[in-house]
């Protein structure tokens, strides 16, 4: 095995601003290997079709995400996230869910993918976080999974804004616990990092003695977690703020937790110093990589106010910030002799390197 560079198809753009045509080309064309698709976009393509957004529209929508991929040689590695099902008390609220889940069964299929992310609840009403409840949840999502054909993997995250668990050993808990060969977790420096040693409401940008707890953290992880139950793995940084983020600050919004409103606008590739990166990313994923001994596809997943600008440059630029990014990370990793190869299939045409100019091109397919 080795280590694979994908990136999640909103971190190329907002959705409602940037057409996926537009996204997968740059991707391709800055050398990324793999898209992790946003739930997000799939909506937004599918509405734009001939009768609006509709399930079999949807499921169009899968089939000409994974027809541009394949023109492109990008492998889908993953689609998310599917919320709102965590911890359900209302039985017909979660039978709706379930039966929602038949489609991303059929999405994911299509698009060629085994992984869907299920992130921890962010809903505070309707919902409980007693254990007991969350693994019946789980294990019942597990079971339908198992008899998808392939098998389909659900990879649970913590938030670092989420109303239950949102720390990795609270996550980690719970994924213990449904004790499924198919449900494991995605792995994610920001939330991991954003919820155990950076505050950003806090003056120092970090929780107190941040340091000392955050190294105790890791420690525990790499005794704890066991890597057959890591599926893949998201790496982002984000900005120090100059001030708190307080009911003052341009990015607080009422009833969003600061914590939540620092994730969707400050949010950083890795060794982005000069842009306010600080977290401390590199020793997480350390610690996910050679202390767990993690390999496989890393995710690059942005949430920045960059992506809701215009311009066709926008997605472009930023793939190739995380390229750049990638091309730091690898020796500083030691992953020079590590990197898996793209593997295309017997399926998929082989293509060119895509130039930058030709990007514009490929948008229109």
């Amino acid at each position: 095995m080795g280590y694979k560079l994908a990136i999640a198809s909103m971190s190329l753009g907002r959705a409602w601003v940037h057409q996926i045509p537009q996204k997968f080309a740059a991707a391709a064309a800055a050398g990324i290997q793999g898209i992790e698709i946003f739930y997000e976009d799939l909506v937004y393509h599918a509405s734009a079709l001939p009768g609006g957004l509709n399930d079999e529209n949807l499921l169009e929508a899968a089939h000409q995400f994974r027809s541009i991929c394949d023109s492109l040689s990008l492998t889908i590695m993953g689609i998310g996230p599917f919320n709102g099902y965590e911890g359900i008390l209302d039985p017909t609220v979660r039978a709706k869910k379930l039966v929602e889940l038949q489609l991303w069964f059929q999405m994911a299929k299509i698009v060629g993918t085994d992984i869907i992310q299920v992130p921890c609840t962010l809903m505070t009403e309707g919902v409980t976080g007693e254990q007991a409840h969350l693994v019946r949840d789980f294990r019942e999502i597990a079971e339908l999974g198992l008899k998808q054909e392939p098998v389909i993997r659900f990879a649970y995250e913590n938030l670092c804004f989420g109303t239950f668990n949102d720390t990795w050993e609270k996550a980690y808990s719970l994924v213990a616990a449904v004790d499924y060969p198919n449900f494991g977790m995605c792995l994610d420096t920001f939330n991991i990092t954003g919820r155990e040693w950076a505050d950003p409401a806090s003056p120092t940008g970090c929780v107190p003695n941040a340091d000392a707890v955050f190294a105790a953290s890791l420690q525990k992880m790499v005794k704890t977690i066991d890597p057959k139950k890591v599926f893949y793995v998201q790496i982002v940084d984000a900005e120090r703020l100059a001030k708190p983020l307080d009911e003052t600050h341009e990015f607080h919004v009422d009833g969003q937790k600061p914590r939540m409103s620092w994730s969707r606008n400050c949010r950083l590739f890795l060794c982005e110093e000069d842009r306010g990166g600080y977290l401390p990313v590199l020793d997480c994923l350390k610690a996910i990589c050679d202390g767990i001994g993690y390999e496989g596809w890393i995710s690059i997943e942005l949430f920045n106010r960059t992506l809701v600008e215009t311009g066709e440059h926008v997605p472009l630029q930023h793939a190739e910030r995380g390229v750049k990014s990638w091309e730091k990370l690898v020796p500083i990793m030691g992953w020079e002799n590590r990197l898996e190869e793209q593997r295309t299939s017997t399926a998929r045409p082989a293509v060119a390197p895509v130039e930058r100019k030709e990007v514009e091109n490929l948008a229109r397919l």
